[in-house]
């Protein structure tokens, strides 16, 4: 099988959502860390203009956002399943609310608390990033309502929990489980274990270290030079545009795909797959060659050009 690169940074929460997803799998992964602001000069050829962390790198197959990073991952490694037999669209909501909602609350505590200790290029960068001024002050003013936001969303999973299940979907984790990681485990990374609402969620906080126990799976570091390279030399798998799609787009239709809320950088190019769960274009750079970028369907715009 071709190696699963991870295209990530340290403190990226979202790339904790796929690495402890690689550790429920105990799988074998490549790591290409990269900066955690632009210029990203290493990864724009293989996403066209993506700049959203993190992004797998699968040969010349790029795929972008973790909804559909997770879902690739699901296909091509072994169990234990992460979407469970007829509950998978339970797990995919669940994820798609908890990375729309609870994510951007737990950011609001963070970034509220840390926000005046953060070097300026990051809040240049992530001014850019959302297109609202990163505004130190702001931030700590509205962190009590985050944090209350917070409180009252993670009171749901923790309801969730009080029946004395491990996971959120029963006895096994899940995607769910993996994306309320995600805001849990940067909440705890960046203020600490016990900082508030956590403090008043106890098996919140129980399942976040049996969750934390899972690991990463096997890493080994990658050169961003190599896995260019990799790209260059390998062709991108088939992918096929339903016919019968309700947008009415043709495969071959050069189209522009961006995201709808944050990082909102078009990326221009073939279409060559479109379904329900996904956008994929084909496009070409000196540096890798052809290659096809991926996008999950929900939450991306497509824009015939």
């Amino acid at each position: 099988m071709t190696d699963i690169i991870l295209h990530h940074y340290p403190n990226s929460p979202f790339a904790e959502k796929v690495r402890i997803a690689l550790g429920i799998k105990q799988a074998t992964w490549k790591s290409v860390e990269i900066p955690n602001v632009m210029p990203k000069p290493d990864l724009m050829p293989l996403t066209g203009g993506y700049r959203r962390t993190p992004v797998m790198q699968v040969g010349a197959d790029v795929y972008c956002d973790t909804q559909l990073i997770m879902m690739e991952l699901e296909k091509r490694l072994p169990p234990p399943p992460l979407l469970p037999k007829g509950r998978e669209g339970e797990a995919r909501g669940l994820a798609m609310w908890i990375d729309r909602n609870i994510f951007w609350s737990a950011v609001g505590v963070v970034m509220g608390e840390l926000g005046d200790k953060l070097p300026e290029a990051f809040k240049k960068d992530r001014s850019d990033f959302s297109g609202r001024s990163f505004d130190s002050d702001k931030l700590r003013a509205a962190v009590p309502m985050a944090r209350d936001q917070t409180y009252a969303q993670l009171s749901l999973a923790e309801a969730m929990l009080a029946d004395g299940r491990n996971y959120l979907l029963g006895g096994e984790p899940t995607l769910a489980d993996c994306a309320l990681y995600n805001p849990v485990w940067f909440i705890r990374q960046r203020l600490s274990p016990t900082a508030s609402p956590l403090d008043r969620l106890p098996k919140i906080s129980a399942w976040s270290e049996r969750m934390k126990a899972f690991g990463a799976g096997t890493r080994s570091d990658l050169t961003a030079a190599d896995a260019l390279a990799i790209a260059k030399a390998a062709t991108p798998a088939a992918t096929k545009v339903d016919a019968d799609d309700p947008s009415g787009l043709k495969a071959g239709r050069k189209v522009s795909v961006t995201p709808d809320d944050t990082g909102r950088v078009p990326v221009s190019g073939a279409l060559v797959g479109l379904t329900a769960d996904r956008i994929s274009v084909a496009r070409s750079d000196e540096r890798v060659g052809d290659v096809v970028v991926h996008f999950p369907r929900a939450g991306f715009i497509v824009t015939p050009l």
